[in-house]
């Protein structure tokens, strides 16, 4: 008796991939489908997607193989993005789309394709809700690495800036390996993302990456710990003059709560000032950070508050 679930399913993903290709990968369109379509958005699609788009490039005649490699990278793309569904799900057939991909897009026959779907598939693997999370990133940074030996700085400067900040932040998350290097590595690549990443040429990535360096080095083990969080509030304060509460709140948030955390353990200054500021940037983060809006977020965000207030010197 053959499975109504699998064949829904299947003729569901024949359908997205006609849309993608005949949109030409056009987000609001794919969305759409999607949306309408989110209980088919499952685990289940993930395994069904392998096995049917494998057989299909294997058995498609050269140009016709890399057409719809093409189309799977793109629907690909844009699954991984999709905000609604199970978002483990959406992740796992991203990843299934970008490994198919791959058995086409070889670094030899097409080494742009290639490295433009490795860096996705270190992304996937970064943001990747189902299995370990030491293990993802330990597949992630691999990705990015690969990506790079294409994406050289001469070759494909903005592209090699993009996967120099995603591999800094893969090491910034790292579980495996010695701490201390992997904070090393993560500060290496992100300064070398701001060689091309200028607040002049491309402001907001520049401000997404002065906030992760700020990160690093905030928690950075080597150097000077004081030094360490003047440049972490440097890096922050800088993404704070592009990442602005009109023009990105969500990241303006997420930066003043950093921001926050920096003052919170600052050693330079007067203490008491310290956490005033600390205080300030929390309050600012949660305008936007709100219970129903962003319910993890300010969770957190109101954690950090309430160690501020616990060691505060003014008031009673």
């Amino acid at each position: 008796m053959p499975d109504n679930t699998s064949d829904a399913q299947l003729d569901f993903l024949k359908q997205v991939l006609q849309a993608t290709a005949n949109s030409r990968g056009n987000k609001q369109v794919i969305y759409r489908l999607l949306a309408a379509n989110t209980d088919k958005l499952n685990q289940k699609l993930a395994e069904l997607w392998r096995v049917w788009a494998t057989i299909q490039l294997a058995e498609a005649e050269a140009d016709e193989a890399k057409y719809l490699a093409a189309g799977i990278v793109n629907f690909s793309t844009v699954i991984q993005q999709f905000p609604l569904g199970d978002q483990a799900s959406n992740i796992e057939i991203a990843i299934t789309g970008y490994e198919v991909a791959l058995t086409v897009f070889t670094r030899q026959a097409f080494p742009q394709q290639w490295a433009m779907t490795q860096n996705n598939l270190g992304i996937a693997y970064s943001e990747r809700i189902t299995g370990q999370k030491a293990q993802n990133l330990e597949i992630a940074i691999p990705c990015y690495q690969s990506a790079l030996e294409v994406y050289t700085r001469e070759a494909f400067p903005k592209q090699w800036a993009m996967t120099q900040n995603n591999l800094g932040s893969a090491y910034l998350k790292r579980i495996t390996g010695q701490k201390a290097q992997n904070l090393e590595n993560a500060i290496a690549c992100l300064q070398l993302a701001l060689k091309v990443r200028t607040r002049e040429a491309f402001p907001q990535q520049w401000a997404m990456t002065q906030n992760n360096l700020g990160i690093a080095y905030c928690n950075r083990i080597r150097g000077q710990k004081a030094q360490n969080l003047e440049d972490a509030i440097a890096c922050y304060k800088s993404a704070l003059e592009v990442s602005t509460r009109e023009a990105f709140p969500i990241d303006w948030a997420m930066t003043q709560n950093n921001l926050g955390i920096a003052y919170c353990n600052r050693i330079k200054g007067k203490k008491a000032q310290n956490l005033e500021d600390a205080i300030a940037c929390y309050k600012s983060a949660l305008e936007v950070r709100t219970r129903e809006a962003f319910p993890e977020q300010w969770a957190m965000t109101q954690n950090n508050l309430g160690l501020a207030y616990k060691n505060r010197i003014t008031g009673q």
